[in-house]
Order: C-alpha cells, then sequence, then structure tokens
C-alpha cells in the first residue's frame, strides 16, 4: 500500500532502502527500518508505555506487558489511532507491528529494558524478562533468550524460557547471612531457573499445535543469561553466547558471561577477539536451550561491584556491533549521558544504535543501575 505525502506533510527517506516515509512515522512502511528525525516521537510511545507500568515494594515487580508473539498491536506506535485495514493504520496510514517486533520492561526506575526486531529479521526471536524492587540496587532480575534462527518457533521458545527463569528467580529469597552463602544459594537457583527455562523450550516442542511435524529436525531453541542483582553482589549464569556485562563509571568494564560458542572457544585457544569474531563460525554455539541440547547446565560467575556503574544483559544483536568490554563501557556511558542516565531511555538509544549499525539481528539490550554505595 502506498501512502501519499500531502503538501503540509515534509517527506522521510529511509536511510536502508530509499522508500519516502511520512516525517510522523517510526519505521519505515517498506523495509521496517527505523527512520531519522522520529527519536521524540519513538521518546514519546515509549513513555507513555512505561507510565502504565508500575514498581512497588515487598515482591519485585516485572512489569510485563501482557503479550502475545502472534497479533499485531492495538494501537498504531505512530499515531496512537487503533483501527487498522489491510495491515495499515486507518489515520496515518502507518504499518501495524506485531506487539513482539518492538516491546519494552521497565519493572523499576533503575532497572529496564527494550527488544526490538531489528532491520533485517521478518520476527523477533529475542526476549527478555524482568523484576525488580523499587529500591535502588536492592534486588533485580534480568533474563535475556535468543532464539536460534534455523530452528522452528525459536520466538515461542524464547519468550517462555525468559519468563520462567524470571519467575522462578523473582521468587527466591536466600537465606544464608553471609555473602559467600549468598552466592551459593543463587548459583544454585539459577541452575534450577535455566532447567525451568529448558523445560519450556522442549514443551514447545512438543506443543502439537505449533507445527510439529515441521520441526523434527529442527527443534525450538534459544540462548539463555540471566543476571540477579542481590544488594552489592551480582550473580549471572549462561547457556550460550548472549552475554552480561559489568560497566562501571570508573575503572575497567568487564564481560562477565564467556561465550559458549566457536568464537568463544577459539579466543580461549589464543585467538585474538577480533579475528575470532570474524570467523564465518563465529557464531556457531556450542551450548543451548531445547530439547537437543547437549548441556543445559548454566556457567556461572559472581561479581561485588566496588562503584557505581551499569549491569548490561543484551543479545548479539548490540554486542556485535561492540563486542570488546571496554568499548560496550564507553558506548553505554556514552549514551547513558545523552539520556541523563535513565535506563529504559537508554536502553532504547541502545537499540536505536544497533539498528544503525545495520541492525542485522535481533536486538535486546536489559540494563540496571547500581551504585554501591547507596544500597539499603
Amino acid at each position: 500500500m502506498d501512502v501519499a505525502v500531502t503538501e503540509t506533510e515534509v517527506a522521510v527517506t529511509c536511510p536502508v532502502c530509499g522508500f519516502e516515509a511520512y516525517s510522523g512515522d517510526l519505521y519505515c512502511e517498506n523495509c521496517s527500518a527505523p527512520l531519522p528525525g522520529t527519536e521524540q516521537n519513538r521518546a514519546a510511545s515509549e513513555a507513555a508505555s512505561s507510565a502504565a507500568q508500575t514498581s512497588g515494594a515487598g515482591r519485585p515487580s516485572t512489569g510485563t506487558q501482557p503479550m502475545d508473539v502472534g497479533p499485531m498491536a492495538t494501537t498504531c506506535l505512530n499515531c496512537g489511532g487503533t483501527t487498522f485495514e489491510d495491515g495499515y493504520c486507518s489515520t496515518c496510514g502507518a504499518p501495524a507491528v506485531k506487539e513482539r517486533d518492538h516491546f519494552q520492561e521497565q519493572p523499576a526506575d533503575w532497572v529496564a529494558a527494550v527488544c526490538d526486531r531489528g532491520i533485517r529479521h521478518h520476527r523477533n526471536e529475542d526476549a527478555m524478562a524482568l523484576s525488580a524492587l523499587a529500591e535502588p540496587g536492592s534486588r533485580a532480575v534480568l533474563v535475556v533468550c535468543d532464539g536460534v534462527s534455523s530452528s522452528m518457533d525459536p520466538d515461542i521458545a524464547s519468550l517462555a524460557a525468559a519468563r520462567a527463569a524470571r519467575d522462578l528467580l523473582t521468587d527466591f529469597e536466600p537465606t544464608s547471612p553471609s555473602m559467600a552463602g549468598r552466592i551459593k544459594a543463587w548459583t544454585d537457583r539459577l541452575g534450577e531457573a535455566t532447567t525451568a527455562a529448558n523445560a519450556q523450550a522442549v514443551a514447545v516442542y512438543r506443543n502439537p499445535t505449533n507445527r510439529q511435524g515441521e520441526r523434527q529436525n529442527s527443534p525450538p531453541s534459544c540462548t539463555f543469561v540471566a543476571a540477579v542483582v542481590d544488594g552489592p553482589v551480582v550473580v549471572v549464569g549462561w547457556v550460550g553466547d548472549s552475554r552480561a556485562y559489568w560497566l562501571p563509571d570508573d575503572g575497567e568494564s568487564e564481560m562477565l558471561s564467556v561465550d559458549d560458542s566457536w568464537a568463544g572457544e577459539a579466543i580461549a585457544a589464543g585467538m585474538s577477539r577480533a579475528e575470532a569474531e570474524a570467523a564465518p563460525q563465529a557464531h556457531s554455539i556450542t551450548r543451548w536451550l531445547g530439547v537437543d541440547s547437549p548441556d543445559f547446565v548454566p556457567h556461572c560467575t559472581a561479581t561485588n561491584p566496588a562503584g557505581p556503574g551499569w549491569l548490561l544483559v543484551c543479545s548479539d544483536g548490540l554486542w556485535n556491533y561492540c563486542s570488546a568490554a571496554t568499548e560496550m563501557g564507553e558506548l553505554v556511558a556514552r549514551t547513558a549521558s545523552e539520556n541523563a542516565g535513565d535506563p529504559l531511555r537508554t536502553a532504547a538509544a541502545l537499540v536505536n544504535w544497533a539498528n544503525a549499525q545495520g541492525g542485522m539481528d535481533n536486538i535486546t539490550a536489559a540494563l540496571a543501575r547500581l551504585d554501591p554505595r547507596h544500597v539499603p
């Protein structure tokens, strides 16, 4: 469907395919790429969505929005219209998008995430799930799963896995008063959460309504990474190549996870990161969740931040363009500064940045702002 541009509406040219769109459109009608000059509109849309979310004391808030992987969104992201004809908004002509194509969660002011389809993929196979207490730095759970594109229904598996792990981690309270005891308890719980996430991926495979006949040779699968903030300590567990970073304001940035992939093994064997990640087989993962997983027991690590900084949990749609911890730290610091240190705006800006680099994959950025000097 072509949309005519009236004299009062200035055309905007898509930087990817050259299509001319309305100046108020967020995404290109032809290729779905983010359009230039729409940051204000996009921020307003995100602010409207986050205003409907709540966070409170007591049980951590999840901030999860009801979402199905299939139906189209009922509200136009461009103008707020609610009537769609033939897949296009009847008010402004913008294309309808699936709720899954671009969604966000912000369970507390200091924790937020944005998940986006990217430019090149026809669907969003990434997923994330968060929970947090209102008090900054007190308790938070950030989970990111990246569906394996070569499998069937990876989008369903990743969302189910992320939410199952988030719920299991949220409903847990270590009893040990010592830091070592709490780290041990969270490490054990991360193993249980990964088992629950894997069970969800397996359940998608066994569900007869999910194109069972097409998935015999490519069962649903996804990567997994989860980070738990428990006061002054962060505990991380992962399976696959989705990552967690600790990015302090001062000091050396650190990649907390180690990729379960061909590139990860090559780096461990002595190959440079640049060379390993440029190899054709770099993203061949060696561990994943799903019925055909050879090993879904998570690797785990813990860190005790000494000063303020950002905890970032992300999919390879972001780190593909900024892999090294130092470079990622610089990117997040700069982006946070440009967005007044707001986690949701910063996560959205990181997603926009990855799309501007090419958006070759689905993109998820989950952030928690930590300052151990003020931990209650």
